[in-house]
């Protein structure tokens, strides 16, 4: 059983639903995979929640009464009434309910993603040799992309600026192949990230603008079908105008 499999039957497994067998198998493949294990845990926990909040407003013997007793008495037409507007406020309810966890989950997947991304970063300090080419000059740096990547970038002038090119390197997310640029300023160095959207699998869904993640500021925003992430232990400042540099070049 893959993680798609695993997923597609989670309702039924959690409303006990499931054949015996594909429970079992469900259940081997949980065990073996944390990815899957926190989608069951989020999925116990919102039901637990849904379900303590419908405890909350359970009416009482003598309402129940009272309340049978009132709609005996209404009209028929008020009866119909009522019964679609609860219908219909249950049907809102439930669309905004749904609506609150896939933002919440998607949130999550886009905090992720950013994690890994600065993960990435960490990998480049800590390595002997943190770029693949190195040049000051951005008409090198770019052609060493070309058959590299499936896609081409601009890079932005940097004369007048406080910003130094120091070169470039191969980088992997999700396996989607892509381009770090690193650029110096001030003894900080910074990661710029660039990716096909599309390859990202909405890893980062519509996320844009700044964010924090470990000890670095970042900033993310989509151009022109790709996905750019700047990272590094510098101001927010700079990273801010190093990405207009870089938006401005784009």
């Amino acid at each position: 059983m893959n993680c798609d499999q695993a997923r597609a039957e989670l309702e039924f497994y959690l409303d006990g639903e499931l054949a015996s067998d594909r429970t079992r198998e469900l259940e081997g493949h949980v065990r073996a995979c944390p990815e899957c294990a926190g989608e069951v845990l989020r999925s116990v926990q919102w039901k637990r929640q849904v379900k303590a909040a419908g405890a909350m407003y359970s009416p009482s013997a003598e309402f129940r009464e009272r309340m049978t007793r009132r709609l005996q008495k209404a009209p028929k037409k008020a009866w119909r009434w009522n019964w679609a507007l609860a219908g219909a406020c249950a049907l809102v309810l439930a669309v905004f309910g749904f609506s609150m966890v896939r933002r919440s989950q998607e949130r999550l997947v886009a905090e992720h993603t950013l994690s890994e991304v600065a993960d990435l970063h960490v990998a480049t300090l800590a390595s002997a040799s943190p770029v693949d080419v190195v040049s000051t000059d951005r008409h090198t740096v770019k052609p060493w992309f070309q058959g590299r990547i499936p896609f081409t970038f601009n890079l932005p002038e940097l004369a007048g600026s406080e910003f130094s090119l120091v070169g470039g390197r191969m980088a992997y997310l999700r396996q989607a192949p892509g381009a770090e640029l690193i650029f110096q300023i001030r003894k900080h160095q910074i990661s710029v990230f660039i990716f096909q959207e599309h390859a990202l699998d909405d890893g980062l869904g519509s996320l844009n603008g700044p964010s924090h993640q470990l000890t670095f500021n970042m900033n993310t925003w989509t151009q022109n079908g790709l996905r750019y992430v700047v990272v590094g232990d510098a101001s927010g400042s700079d990273i801010a105008s190093l990405s207009q540099l870089l938006k401005a070049a784009s």
